[in-house]
């Protein structure tokens, strides 16, 4: 394949996979459209024209030439440059790696990551929220995140990456929607009765046990086993964790479960205080298991080798 085959296939199939569905996505990039449109022609030049065909400003070919044809992967959860020294190594050594593949951003794609949580209040919305507090609290929690990241070096992985000639990608929400879809699909359909049944279920999914075996298996962090499940929310997608006065909102809304990767000690304590049981699946699971449908979708058909690295364990469901 193409590198610029793989990225393409990669944001396709996260817009196929997108929690607030294909039609709110297209009015997204409608609105961007407009906005790069209307925006003075000397601004156009720092305008992030990737956005125009891709929602997700946290996934992207953050180094090298989309016309390069890739056979070998290296994929991991974090890629910094030591991990893309062990890719060149294993280069020199001849073992093949066309490209690096990353879970969590750097570069371009860290610097914006903010901008993707916008989409925090269309999925919360979709759970009882009104849109009103939802973008609200998302503006908030938004800006807040951008605060944060202004300090970070984020160009040093991406820098080391063209020093070592080595191509790198980076898909974040693209992987992210690919969990929280597929989590929130199993339960709707499956209907766990207990908080205990929720953990069954994510038992039997190949990342979390994975994860199980190294201590890092789903848990239940408010709330008991016998706790009834109701309505449950998967809260995987959009960014980073959204804002911490949401709970109050969520409950009123009728959301009695939250299912989620990680959560603050903040976030635990307001969660409890509105009486919503919440059960960690697990970050690196969940972002294992986010790549890996991603992946089947990407090189379905295809001859790839993948090459395992920074917590990242391929399990094909193909």
């Amino acid at each position: 394949m193409l590198l610029s085959e793989i990225y393409n296939k990669a944001i396709e199939t996260a817009i196929n996979n997108d929690p607030r569905g294909k039609a709110a996505v297209k009015a997204e990039l409608a609105a961007r459209k407009k906005a790069f449109n209307d925006i003075k022609p000397s601004e156009k030049e720092f305008f992030d024209k990737e956005s125009l065909a891709n929602p997700y400003s946290d996934s992207r070919i953050l180094y090298g030439n989309g016309s390069k044809h890739i056979s070998s992967v290296m994929v991991g959860v974090d890629i910094d440059p030591s991990e893309l020294i062990i890719a060149s190594t294993l280069k020199t050594q001849k073992k093949a790696v066309d490209l690096v593949i990353s879970h969590h951003p750097s570069g371009g794609a860290l610097a914006n990551l903010y901008s993707v949580m916008y989409m925090q209040a269309d999925i919360l919305s979709l759970y009882g929220v009104p849109v009103n507090i939802a973008e609200n609290l998302t503006e908030s929690r938004v800006r807040e995140v951008e605060r944060k990241l202004m300090p970070t070096n984020h160009t040093r992985t991406v820098d080391a990456a063209r020093l070592l000639d080595m191509p790198l990608m980076c898909l974040h929400t693209a992987a992210d929607n690919m969990v929280a879809t597929y989590l929130q699909k199993m339960f709707d359909k499956n209907k766990p009765a207990t908080l205990d049944d929720i953990i069954g279920m994510l038992m039997k999914i190949p990342e979390y046990r994975e994860a199980k075996k190294n201590h890092a298996g789903p848990k239940i962090v408010l709330g008991s086993g016998r706790r009834k499940a109701g309505k449950i929310f998967v809260d995987m997608t959009g960014g980073t964790e959204g804002a911490k006065d949401i709970f109050q909102s969520l409950t009123a809304g009728g959301v009695n479960t939250i299912v989620g990767m990680h959560i603050s000690e903040e976030h635990r304590k307001e969660a409890e205080k509105n009486h919503i049981n919440v059960v960690i699946a697990g970050h690196i699971s969940s972002d294992n298991l986010g790549l890996n449908l991603l992946l089947d979708e990407v090189f379905k058909g295809k001859r790839i080798n993948i090459i395992e690295c920074s917590g990242f364990r391929r399990f094909s469901r193909i």
